[in-house]
């Protein structure tokens, strides 16, 4: 049961996981962990760990996988800066199903999309689609991470901002993907467009008038679609 492994961000775990990351000097996001929130609700939360072995951001998950998962959902979406290279933006698995967590995301100015996954069903080949869609509809690297077997079915995916597969893990067989990303790539395609010719965060004028969007009750606003905003978590 998730109750029994719930621990608060400030329990055991995180300060293990937290010395992993000092120890090998890097920067760390070791997938997810039960959460338990201060009102005793239990959450699905990923973690950024600095190379000091600092928690530096926390992101629990806003789609818990329902009605198979029974985490409470979050009620934000959470970038991570990583100095001198770039930002993060956090998903954790049956998130990258809504559009609306990678589009937050990369107008919150994430460069790079970490989806930590544990599917365990068939349904890995969607998610390996989505992962291709989400960067290029967002124009961000996506990086996501599935379990191996014999607990879940791999297939662990790099995407660059257009869309190309970077590197992949063979099925559900252990493996590590190592690969040199430059952050700098995303501002090149939203500038040149992908392919050489979309530019969606270029889509509005600021003349155009806004959008309404019922099925949230807000709208889109020309004048702040633009993601070099880059809002503060």
């Amino acid at each position: 049961m998730p109750a029994a492994a719930a621990e608060p961000l400030d329990g055991p775990l995180t300060a293990a996981l937290g010395e992993v990351a000092r120890a090998a000097d890097a920067w760390l996001v070791p997938g997810s962990l039960c959460e338990r929130g201060e009102n005793g609700e239990l959450f699905n939360t990923a973690t950024v760990f600095a190379p000091d072995g600092q928690l530096v951001a926390s992101y629990r998950k806003i789609f818990p996988w329902r009605p198979f998962e029974k985490y409470a959902p979050g009620d934000r979406f959470v970038t991570a800066d990583v100095p001198g290279v770039g930002r993060l933006g956090l998903s954790i698995c049956y998130d990258a199903w809504f559009p609306e967590v990678g589009r937050h995301l990369a107008w919150m100015g994430a460069d790079l999309i970490v989806n930590v996954v544990k599917t365990t069903t068939e349904d890995r080949g969607q998610e390996l689609v989505l992962a291709r869609a989400n960067s290029i509809v967002n124009q961000v690297f996506t990086v996501s991470v599935n379990c191996a077997g014999p607990v879940g079915k791999g297939c662990s995916i790099i995407v660059d901002p257009e869309g190309a597969v970077l590197q992949e893990t063979s099925g559900d067989t252990p493996g590590v993907l190592y690969q040199h990303i430059d952050f700098g790539a995303v501002a090149a395609v939203r500038e040149r467009g992908t392919a050489g010719t979309n530019r969606m965060w270029e889509q509005f004028g600021p003349s155009d008038r806004p959008i309404p969007l019922p099925l949230y009750d807000g709208r889109i606003d020309p004048r702040s679609w633009s993601p070099s905003n880059r809002p503060a978590n």
